[in-house]
Parts: C-alpha cells; structure tokens; sequence
C-alpha cells in the first residue's frame, strides 16, 4: 500500500518529478499501461501530459476514433512517461506568452 500525504490522498514516487506527491485516483486505463501510470505517475505529472496530448492532437490532426491515432498516443504517452520523453511535431512552433 502507497503512503498517504497529511490530507488523506495516495501518494506515488513520481517517475517524472523523482520524488513523492500526490497519486492519481483511479486508473487511466484497464491495461498494463494504465497501472504502471496509477502506480509512477504524480497527479500533477498527469496534468502534464494532458496538455501535452492536447497539443499533439491538435498538431497532428488525429481523429481518437482512429485506431493508429489511438495507438500512436499511447506509444506517445509510454515515451513521455517511461521512455526518452515524447518528441514535439517536426514545424511545432510553442506559442506565445500573454505578458
């Protein structure tokens, strides 16, 4: 069983930040995948990728309900996680910053 932080809530060794914080509540996913997320991967980390996974949508155009985009995005996610990190698109320009 995971420790607890001083409220309550699950705590998880960060595999992106290296230390302890806040763990998601539930799976992302009933796969391999998903549990080693619930298990690695802070709520904060989760947020993260969200954005991330936003931006590559959006860049690549991909339609979820399109098995491949599927398949990529996970491919995507285990990278950015677990792996040497999620590459940005080939002509991604980040956008600006509001002063």
């Amino acid at each position: 069983m995971r420790a607890e932080d001083t409220s309550g809530k699950r705590t998880v060794f960060c595999v992106k930040f290296q230390r302890e914080m806040v763990g998601l509540e539930e799976s992302p996913f009933d796969n391999e995948l998903g549990q080693k997320i619930f298990d690695q991967v802070s709520k904060d980390a989760w947020k993260m990728w969200v954005e991330h996974m936003k931006m590559l949508m959006n860049e690549y155009r991909l339609n979820l309900g399109n098995p491949e985009a599927q398949e990529f995005l996970l491919q995507q996610m285990d990278n950015y996680f677990f792996g040497p990190g999620a590459a940005l698109p080939p002509d991604f320009v980040a956008p600006k910053q509001k002063n």
